[in-house]
């Protein structure tokens, strides 16, 4: 009978441990999820900020471009017809 009772006490007692190790292993993911959260947030911020700024290069350049004067003269032709395609891409995705 004592045998038993110590079976259980043993078995009561890993239980426990377990029911500790899966309430601290709980509390542990639950950080590491949150955390996982701000820095997927932390990334869009700055992959959103980065798809503007690329835009704004992209608009200084076409803005250098138009400055050059006649040396670029040929470059501002195809930056201003590749300006009009696009200017009309976005008319066609509007009429549909």
């Amino acid at each position: 009978m004592s045998d038993f009772l110590e079976t259980i006490g043993l078995l009561e007692s890993k239980f426990n441990d377990l029911v500790e190790r899966y309430l601290f292993l709980k509390e542990e993911n639950d950080i590491l999820l949150t955390n996982i959260e701000k820095a997927q947030l932390k990334t869009a911020l700055i992959e959103e900020e980065l798809t503007q700024e690329r835009e704004k290069y992209r608009l200084l350049k076409i803005a250098k471009t138009i400055d050059g004067g006649k040396e670029n003269s040929k470059e501002t032709k195809l930056k201003i017809n590749a300006l009009i395609r696009e200017i009309d891409k976005c008319i066609v995705k509007l009429d549909q």
